[in-house]
């Protein structure tokens, strides 16, 4: 036997000699007469206890521990150890047993920590005493937990030999616990899976709540803190998609579960897994189950790609990256122990399949058996494996201090000598260097490894969604992205991976969003509105049936991605759209899609069913709409294009609904001899729709004998035509379960709300010869028959609108009514800022004012009469009807104001500033007005909005 005394040496420099001496002082008031054995190893013990508060804590509260881990075998200090641990399962008093066990964690962490700093132990025998410990403990634990079932009746009774204490119920060591690479103050990480028609349950009780109660029986006995302290943190959560499933799951739902949906990181967890407590015979079955899961004979590409994904997510060293000592995850951060890690189990899932030899669970056993296969070159092995040793010798000392379960490095200065010292290092520039030289060679070699492959990282940094905990490089990543809540949007992703949403439930769909992940969070941050814009995405994902074909499109069609995410982000109605109807995303399958806009030319539905028709129609409407709004945003279309493709849309709908309410009419009523037509105004009239316009609709009406009656009720024209006015008002603004269409404005009408809904041909050429306001008579300048009942019918209309507009009429008088009548809306109207693209001076209606009052003045004399206001401004301007100057003007002003107004409208709700818009959406502005930046549009916009102005006061104050 070699006592430890005798082979410790001293690990570094004592870097604070008072506070060695003050741990000297209070060791030997609770040593008493063994102290001269502590001293006679002072001059190696004084280095540990100056820099590790928590090691002198160790010695000084037990005064037997220090002498006794000196005086004997470390060998033996350590069998005796684990055979108190493994003696404690059959302890009687519960709190006993938990005293104990933390009382040889006690032990075990001082005699561990001595040996390993002197060299004493290397880095397996270090990581195999606390795994061993770790072993003995939970199968302890284990025992005591089933009693506590036994006692209160719910098993009949604690098992023995290798059934375990529960028959039927095993412990899954996973992670550093199952490859015996535990750290210093590790969790330790297992899973508990049982076979619920084996647990010994008592008579009416399920096996589920007990298997779940055992299971926190194991937190009380190993993580519960005590005045003793605590045994271990466990971790629970590399079971079977952690956040849904009980912490003790049953063979059969994991075994399904990992068929199913388990992912590649899972199937890497489960290189290292191995049988830690309980039933070993059911465990081993289970795990032999597993393997056909982890070792894959046969990969396509695509699953070779996702299994390089674990490691690609990871932002490999550039030149003006910075990898310091100073505050380094010696685990997580770049050049860290899990890029060792990540290499060597990527490797494994794809070559472990066809080479067993390969399937070894120590990460340095394993980089070996890669470098002799000829996968890795035996000198980055041996660099690699001399710099994962040196990782983790620098991980135990930073737990070593204060007992923490960290792997990062102190930032301060004075905390960071300390591990210097552990290190055996006594200047800390020398230390900040050597440890730079290992992250960032690291770095180096894993980037190396895997060149040339598609990087699933950001140039923000790291983008790590495997595993079930939160990265913290990830999170910083997010957080440099501009997302408000990183820890939220890491746990939808990981919950996506984990085939949570139909769009990744199938092993292809999750390989295509490993690939798609980190685009879309380069396209939400592109956006300025990172948030809204992923909300958005996820609410569309999470309605998918499926996710192959779309992610395929996404990924094949990067720029088409980019603009569906900046939809998601700047159109909150047409991402509504997509995520209550995902099947509105198949037109962006048409290769035709960014060609002309096409309107079908005929409604595609019944007319006889009136309700069906109200549903097709909403359906269509959806779909053409949302189409057309993406080419707003793509900006792929002018104004003038899209204007008219939503007049076209709207004109389409009314023309499909007004025949199916007409039919539904003379259902309820009867048939009625006569004609009928729609007429459209405003916007619609004048195919200058945007987004969000309304519909402005008149009906006109002629019977063929005015004493005529419907068939059935006995209705006359003016009750009819009414009652068919109502039903296709109703059938354009009516929710149904399809959603809306439009708001319906029958105000222009004769005689506006005064009159009745549907005006008879005789009533409206009568209205508008004698009784109509100027106002009235500028509003019918857009008028165009929409629907007629025959084709007779609607030249009929269509000549008498245009001979209301051509009657003579007093220039003068005109014109100095329409300035009162601009003059009137500012005052009660006034425009909202400098965005407000309609009634700010010089917007739109100054614009239309004057193409209308223009057109009024010259209509008797055969001048031009378009709906159009751009169309109206041109021909006045060829036939040389006012100022070729301020016409021009005009025309560019009412161009630019319909660009922006046509984005605007698409994807910002009323009252919003756009100045207060993220600059994505500024730059989509920007090109929506022809110039190259934002800050140049609002001056454009101002001006052209002044020359419009100017021109409009010009044109109608020259005629009055």
């Amino acid at each position: 036997m070699t006592q430890l005394a005798d082979r410790l040496v001293p690990c570094g420099p004592i870097l604070d000699a008072k506070a060695a001496e003050r741990a000297h002082e209070a060791i030997a008031k609770r040593v008493g007469e063994a102290m001269a054995g502590v001293d006679a190893a002072w001059a190696a013990l004084a280095p540990v206890f100056a820099a590790s508060p928590y090691l002198a804590s160790l010695a000084r509260k037990d005064g037997q521990r220090l002498p006794r881990i000196l005086g004997g075998d470390p060998g033996e200090n350590l069998t005796m150890i684990l055979a108190a641990a493994e003696a404690v399962a059959a302890e009687p008093d519960f709190e006993t047993a938990r005293k104990t066990l933390r009382e040889l964690k006690a032990d075990l962490h001082l005699l561990t920590a001595l040996c390993d700093l002197s060299g004493v132990w290397d880095l397996d025998a270090v990581t195999g005493a606390l795994t061993r410990f770790a072993d003995a403990t939970l199968r302890a634990a284990l025992a005591q937990a089933v009693r506590q079932e036994v006692d209160r009746g719910a098993l009949t009774h604690v098992g023995a030999g290798e059934d375990g204490p529960a028959p039927g119920l095993f412990c899954i060591a996973m992670g550093k616990h199952g490859a015996f690479e535990l750290n210093y103050s590790s969790d330790i990480d297992f899973s508990i899976f049982y076979a619920p028609e084996k647990l010994q349950v008592a008579d009416g009780v399920e096996p589920q709540a007990v298997a779940v109660r055992i299971a926190n029986h194991l937190g009380r006995v190993l993580q519960e803190r005590t005045a003793d302290g605590y045994v271990f943190r466990i971790d629970l959560r590399l079971r079977p998609d952690p956040s849904s499933t009980p912490p003790a799951m049953p063979v059969d739902a994991a075994m399904d579960y990992y068929e199913s949906v388990g992912q590649n990181w899972e199937r890497a967890a489960h290189i290292k897994a191995r049988i830690a407590a309980g039933d070993f015979a059911e465990g081993q079955a289970f795990l032999e189950g597993l393997q056909p899961f982890i070792w894959r004979k046969n990969l396509d590409f695509a699953a070779i790609a996702d299994i390089h994904s674990i490691k690609r997510q990871i932002h490999t060293y550039k030149v003006d990256d910075r990898l310091t000592a100073k505050g380094a995850d010696l685990k997580l951060g770049r050049g860290g122990i899990r890029e060792i890690e990540f290499f060597v189990q990527t490797q494994q899932l794809i070559l472990g399949g066809r080479q067993p030899d390969l399937r070894g669970p120590r990460t340095l056993d394993a980089l070996l058996a890669l470098a002799t296969a000829g996968h890795v070159t035996l000198e980055d092995a041996g660099w690699l494996s001399q710099a994962y040793q040196d990782l983790r010798a620098l991980e135990h000392r930073a737990q070593m201090i204060a007992d923490d379960q960290t792997h990062k490095l102190p930032e301060s200065d004075t905390d960071r000598k300390k591990v210097a010292a552990l290190w055996g290092q006594d200047n800390l520039r020398s230390f900040d260097a050597a440890v730079g030289k290992i992250l960032k060679g690291v770095n180096a070699r894993y980037g190396r490894l895997f060149a040339g492959e598609e990087e699933l990282s950001s140039r923000f940094g790291s983008l790590v969604f495997t595993g079930v905990e939160d990265d913290p490089e990830t999170l910083a990543t997010l957080k440099r992205m501009g997302f408000s809540s990183p820890e939220r949007v890491a746990a939808t992703i990981r919950g996506w991976h984990h085939g949570h949403i139909a769009a990744t439930r199938t092993e292809r769909g999750r390989e295509l969003f490993t690939r798609l992940a980190p685009r879309l969070l380069d396209a939400a941050n592109a956006t300025g509105a990172p948030d809204q814009a992923f909300n958005r995405f996820a609410d569309f994902f999470a309605s998918l049936s499926s996710g192959v074909q779309i992610q395929s499109l996404f990924l094949a069609q990067p720029r088409l991605f980019e603009l569906i995410v900046e939809v998601m982000a700047f159109a909150p109605r047409l991402a509504t759209t997509m995520a209550k109807r995902p099947t509105a995303l198949d037109a962006l399958l048409d290769p035709s899609f960014f060609g002309p806009i096409e309107t079908p030319a005929v409604a595609p539905w019944d007319p006889a069913d009136f309700e069906g028709a109200m549903d097709a129609a909403r359906r269509l409407f959806r779909d053409q709409s949302f189409r057309i709004g993406v080419r707003v945003m793509s900006g792929s279309a002018d104004a003038r294009d899209i204007g008219r493709a939503f007049a076209e849309l709207g004109d389409l709908i009314i023309s499909g609904l007004a025949p199916a309410a007409l039919a539904e009419t003379e259902r309820l009523g009867g048939a009625f001899p006569g004609q009928v037509a729609v007429v459209a105004l405003g916007k619609a009239g004048s195919r200058e729709m945007t987004a969000k316009s309304d519909l402005d609709l008149m009906t006109l009406y002629a019977a063929d004998d005015p004493r005529g009656m419907s068939a059935v009720k006995e209705w006359g024209a003016e009750t009819f035509y009414a009652r068919f006015t109502q039903r296709m008002a109703s059938a354009l603004s009516a929710p149904t379960g399809e959603g809306t269409l439009y708001e319906v404005d029958l105000k222009l009408r004769p005689s506006g709300t005064k009159g009745p809904v549907a005006v008879s041909f005789g009533a409206f050429g009568e209205y508008y010869e004698r009784e109509a306001e100027t106002w009235e008579l500028l509003a019918l300048t857009r008028a165009r028959v929409v629907w007629a009942s025959s084709p007779a019918f609607k030249a009929r209309a269509e000549g008498a609108i245009e001979a209301a507009l051509r009657r003579p009429r007093e220039w003068k008088k005109t014109a100095a009514d329409v300035i009162d009548m601009r003059e009137l809306m500012e005052r009660e109207r006034p425009g909202k800022g400098d965005w407000d693209l309609k009634l700010e001076p010089g917007g739109l209606v100054d614009i239309e004012f004057a193409a209308q009052f223009l057109q009024l003045a010259h209509a008797a004399n055969g001048g031009p009469l378009r709906q159009n206001t751009g169309e109206a401004l041109a021909a006045l301007r060829e036939a040389g009807l006012a100022d070729e100057g301020a016409l021009s003007r005009l025309e560019t002003a009412w161009r630019l104001e319909q660009d922006l107004s046509q984005l605007i409208k698409v994807a910002l709700e009323d009252g919003l500033d756009v100045e207060a818009e993220p600059k994505a959406f500024k730059a989509l502005l920007a090109k929506a007005g022809h110039v190259s930046q934002f800050k140049s549009l609002k001056p454009k916009l101002a001006k052209a909005k002044a020359e419009a102005r100017a021109a409009y006061k010009a044109i109608v104050k020259a005629a009055g």
